[in-house]
């Protein structure tokens, strides 16, 4: 049973949940960050289905965002850094990881991060939603994919 299923956040009260991340390693709470983003790549899968591209995009920069702070968490320690860009992310500690961050993914990154600013920072405006077609949101969620499974095999 996960963390999250066994103390939900609404019933534990704030300070507890430090606690609990404290005393977990740092596999452990990989694995939280797995599985939000599991959840956020099924939610892209849901969204493609239910036709609402921007979403999709927004969904999978999620999905992204997440396991690599949680790959961060693996190779350099729990003091993941605030920020949504994946690439400057990822640049902290690539030098870290076992295999070299392709072009085409840091590509997606900043696809993804560029999405990501443009719904939630007005001044990133120029990317709009209804920009998005459906085949380009076919292939960001196909690439997105490729790159999660890719990421995962990076845990340690």
């Amino acid at each position: 049973m996960s963390v999250t299923a066994a103390f939900p956040s609404t019933v534990l009260p704030s300070g507890l949940n430090y606690i609990i991340l404290f005393i977990m390693t740092n596999k452990e709470k990989f694995d939280l960050w797995l599985e939000k983003a599991e959840r956020d790549l099924d939610a892209a899968g849901a969204m493609f289905d239910s036709g609402r591209w921007f979403y999709v995009i927004f969904m999978c920069q999620q999905a992204i965002e997440k396991i690599v702070k949680g790959l961060y968490v693996q190779y350099v320690d729990d003091n993941v850094p605030r920020t949504h860009n994946i690439g400057l992310l990822i640049n902290r500690f690539e030098d870290r990881l076992p295999a070299q961050v392709e072009e085409k993914y840091y590509l997606l990154f900043e696809t993804l991060s560029k999405h990501y600013l443009a719904d939630r920072y007005p001044v990133y405006i120029s990317i709009s939603g209804e920009q998005i077609s459906k085949k380009y949101a076919e292939d960001i969620l196909k690439n997105t994919k490729e790159v999660f499974q890719w990421l995962l095999a990076l845990k340690m």
